[in-house]
């Protein structure tokens, strides 16, 4: 069982996005169209980031062999390369784990079906009530171009409207028509299942409703306004994004979204890097830190049947400090890149 379009959107974006883009959608690359001294500015600011390039890598200790493939969460078919690569690598795996399998994505789907409240809040105040008239009349038209009328946005959690404003209308729109987003993750998957290769979550299927607790009513509502630049123009934002990622480049995108918001959002300076701090914690440090012990336990069990272990997540999860290569390298873990030919920077 797969997501609804809906859903598959929110779980994607939430892994964390890598806006959607597909060959049905037409729009402009930003970067072609930057000022140059700005894109200075962006790699300047990337510059320096642990395992910034590079899409696919391995990593060794031992005896135990790990491939770890950053996806693409929706449809392109610059993924035919990857799997040309790393489909028999997957066939001979002991195991595939990615961020949700199959059974999470169905118990995720059972659950926000069941309980309307998962994404509806009952109690807080509306959003046309925490947002002046012209930011609630800009960010009631950006929901309703995805398919959220207004009565209905307006009592949506702050959380789930930030996520949804990074998916372009065009996007959701295939999503709809075709039913699967058909990303990277998925055809991983499709392949491990069709090999009969055992298919294991990283999280929990509930991670998504837990990312975000905690936060103040104004980081909420900042959220939103740090989410609103990229929202009104999505689809080319969409194609800077996707082809930032099969270039390899994918911490560009980060500082993309971060000078975007300097720009455009009417925040401070400050308070987009508040923001992007809360983000890359909430949605990329916390969880890559849980994901190191289930990792090191499944590659020590595939050692032990003599194979080697594949893992697909989100591509933002990589690089960084506290990116999953750093973790594995501070637990001994030698770290290489893999080169595919005609895909991106191999290291």
């Amino acid at each position: 069982m797969r997501l609804t379009p809906i859903l598959t959107a929110l779980f994607a974006a939430v892994t964390p996005a890598l806006p959607a883009a597909a060959q049905d959608c037409m729009g402009q690359n930003l970067f072609e169209r930057m000022p140059p001294e700005r894109l200075a500015e962006l790699h300047a600011a990337a510059e320096g980031v642990p395992y910034r390039h590079g899409l696919f890598w391995q990593a060794e200790k031992g005896e135990q062999r790990v491939t770890l493939l950053g996806t693409y969460h929706f449809a392109d078919p610059r993924h035919d390369l990857t799997m040309e690569h790393f489909g028999p690598e997957i066939d001979e795996a002991a195991l595939l784990m990615v961020e949700a399998g199959p059974e999470e994505e169905a118990k995720l789907a059972e659950a926000m079906a069941s309980d309307p409240s998962l994404l509806v809040d009952p109690e807080e105040p509306t959003l046309p009530e925490r947002f002046s008239d012209v930011e609630w009349k800009s960010l009631s038209a950006a929901l309703e171009a995805r398919g959220l009328p207004a009565v209905i946005a307006s009592r949506l959690r702050p959380w789930y409207v930030a996520v949804m404003l990074g998916v372009s209308p065009c996007m959701m729109r295939v999503i709809e028509e075709k039913g699967d987003p058909g990303g990277l993750d998925h055809l991983l998957v499709e392949r491990a299942e069709a090999a009969e290769v055992p298919v294991r979550a990283l999280e929990p299927w509930d991670t998504v409703f837990t990312l975000f607790a905690g936060m103040t009513s104004k980081e909420e509502e900042d959220m939103i306004r740090a989410a609103m630049p990229a929202a009104e123009y999505a689809d080319d934002y969409a194609v800077t994004l996707a082809d930032a990622y099969f270039s390899g480049d994918s911490w560009l995108i980060w500082e993309f979204g971060r000078f975007d918001a300097y720009d455009n959002s009417g925040l401070t300076r400050a308070e987009v890097d508040e923001q992007m701090r809360l983000a890359q914690e909430k949605l990329m440090d916390r969880r890559n830190e849980s994901w190191i012990e289930p990792i090191e336990q499944a590659a020590a069990e595939a050692a032990g049947q003599g194979k080697g272990l594949v893992i697909g997540f989100g591509a933002l999860h990589l690089p960084g400090e506290h990116g999953v290569l750093r973790l594995l390298e501070n637990r001994g873990w030698n770290i290489s890149p893999i080169t595919v030919e005609g895909m991106g920077d191999g290291g």
